[in-house]
């Protein structure tokens, strides 16, 4: 087993790990230590227990409010599965299409025409 050490407020902790778990374990500690720093730095010293107690229910609530965005927005995720955005797009009028043809058409036979008569 792989032991990491860490500290959480004002205290050091050695905790043992499975191995190639020592980074999820720092990260979590990170974690909790950053919000033991933050009360810390609002109240003072105070007793482990409560240290601990508070930056646990700190991140809890984070937890909590990060787990109700993602539920909604599951929920917004299925919604637009189930009930795709429609989406137009524009079709060109039949009698346009023929229009654009035709004036190509003379285009093309303009283009000709002066072509000819350079040639000559």
């Amino acid at each position: 087993m792989a032991e990491v050490d860490f500290s959480i407020g004002h205290k050091s902790y050695t905790l043992a790990c499975q191995e190639g778990e020592e980074r999820l374990l720092k990260r979590a500690a990170s974690l909790l230590d950053n919000e033991a720093q933050a009360i810390l730095a609002q109240a003072g010293r105070m007793p482990e227990p409560r240290l601990l107690l508070l930056a646990g229910l700190m991140l809890a609530d984070r937890t909590s409010a990060l787990e109700d965005r993602v539920a909604s927005l599951e929920r917004e995720l299925a919604r637009h599965k189930t009930n795709p955005q429609r989406v137009e797009v524009p079709v060109v009028p039949e009698s346009l299409v023929e229009a654009m043809a035709e004036l190509a058409a003379r285009a093309e036979a303009l283009a000709q025409k002066a072509e000819d008569q350079l040639a000559d």
